[in-house]
């Protein structure tokens, strides 16, 4: 589709009051956060949350992240947990996504019919000023076709889509360029159900505990994931993906490469794409998208990534890159 139909507006006071109109009168936006950006829609309108599901193509299986502006707004969407209070009052507004038990008027289309909603208070300006200004809470899940690369970007999602959304607004690149981490509890305990933007060490410090990682396997693939980005496969760009040992050479003069520190064999690559030259993990999450975007946009037969070490930050791009190396093969181009 040409990018050109879905308009990329500068967030003015009258384009967030245009976009606010467009959510309450049940369309889709385009909305920056630190993570990603999202594709918004009411939270409390089955309709519009349809619509985001149809938009991106997504399995109705996979919940959505409903986004708050202010801590009142979750009195009529979910019960708050003395835990979840103490991580509210350390991590948000930020990269933290908590899964609690949601109340009645949330509709069953954004939790895929679980007894539970994701929730998230978003800490990019333009996100929260758009939250105020529609008066709304927000379902927004990243602003990309189901699978894809995330966009960390403008016009990632307005080249991702054709028609659908009413605009995006240009919030600039986002600061954290992962997804948010997902906590949620079993059993009272907490577990952890996708690594992003928080790290699991400042989560534990916080609750003064271990927290379990991992989630619950679903009884089929169909069946309904108790967090977004828990499916084997995600994050994907079209052109193939390998995971590779650091100073592996590329076999073809057709390969990117997708790396985090010093890289010996850059050389040898067609494309090289270094997340963070100086090896800090900030700056490679940062990073990580917007460089799939560019390799995946060169016309190159394959992509080569290293890991980043697992630990802070490094846990979401390392499990990024895996749910990206797994894309089936026969994924479309």
């Amino acid at each position: 589709f040409p990018p050109s139909m879905i308009p990329i507006l500068t967030p003015t006071s009258e384009n967030l009051q245009r976009a606010a109109e467009a959510l309450r009168r049940g369309e889709l936006v385009g909305m920056p956060t630190e993570t990603v950006y999202g594709l918004a829609g009411d939270a409390r309108d089955p309709a519009a949350l349809a619509r985001i599901f149809e938009v991106k193509r997504r399995p109705f299986f996979d919940p959505l992240i409903v986004h708050v502006a202010e801590r009142a707004q979750l009195d009529d969407l979910c019960e708050v947990t003395p835990e979840a209070e103490t991580l509210m009052r350390a991590f948000w507004p930020g990269p933290l996504t908590l899964v609690l038990a949601k109340k009645s008027t949330v509709p069953d289309l954004a939790t895929s019919g679980l007894p539970s909603v994701a929730v998230r208070m978003p800490a990019h300006p333009v996100a929260r000023a758009l939250l105020r200004a529609s008066g709304l809470a927000l379902a927004a899940p990243s602003a990309n076709p189901f699978g894809a690369l995330s966009p960390t970007r403008p016009e990632h999602v307005a080249t991702a889509f054709g028609t659908g959304i009413d605009c995006v607004l240009d919030g600039g690149p986002c600061s954290v360029g992962v997804e948010s981490t997902v906590l949620g509890w079993e059993n009272g305990e907490p577990r952890l159900l996708r690594a992003g933007g928080v790290p699991l060490e400042a989560l534990q410090q916080a609750l003064g505990k271990t927290i379990r990682t991992g989630e619950s396997a679903p009884d089929s693939p169909k069946a309904a994931q108790a967090s977004p980005g828990t499916l084997p496969w995600h994050y994907a760009p079209r052109t193939p993906l390998r995971l590779i040992a650091p100073g592996a050479l590329p076999g073809t003069k057709a390969a990117g490469l997708l790396c985090f520190g010093k890289a010996g064999n850059a050389s040898e690559y067609a494309r090289v794409e270094n997340l963070s030259p100086t090896g800090n993990l900030a700056e490679a999450a940062m990073n990580l998208f917007a460089a799939l975007h560019r390799l995946d946009a060169a016309g190159l037969e394959i992509l080569h990534a290293t890991f980043v070490p697992d630990s802070g930050l490094g846990r979401a791009i390392n499990d990024r890159l895996r749910k990206a190396a797994a894309a089936p093969k026969e994924r479309e181009r």
